[in-house]
């Protein structure tokens, strides 16, 4: 319970503080516009969605790696179920391994479709 506790947390954190920085990015955007010597010392190629840009690559690694996590729990659970030879325990381990792992996901993929849509609803 406290694991799932934990990463309900934790993926509630990671949520307020994507929208933070995407907030934050627009907030340097204006500043940049308003103060000239600023401006004027940056190059003309200044790229406005950057954090935007480094921000999805960085969410799109984190679920790439919890792909393979749960690529690597389902195995991991599937073989300890062929090797149980009979023995219940064995079995409702390897059970539950598969059914919180694919909960998990569930959360994971929950959690990047709402942030999806926060952020392209803040971008527009």
């Amino acid at each position: 319970m406290k694991k799932h506790l934990l990463f309900l947390f934790l993926s509630v954190f990671f949520f307020i503080i994507s929208t933070n920085i995407g907030l934050a990015q627009n907030g340097l955007d204006e500043v940049v516009r308003e103060i000239p010597a600023y401006s004027s010392q940056t190059s003309t190629n200044y790229d406005q969605n950057f954090l935007n840009t480094t921000l999805g690559e960085g969410i799109g690694l984190v679920l790439s790696f919890i792909g393979i996590l749960f690529l690597i729990l389902v195995i991991y659970g599937g073989i300890t179920w062929m090797t149980a030879t009979g023995n219940d325990q064995k079995v409702e381990k390897a059970k539950n391994m598969i059914i919180n792992a694919v909960i998990g996901l569930l959360i994971v993929l929950s959690a990047y479709a709402i942030t999806n849509f926060v952020g392209t609803q803040l971008t527009n």
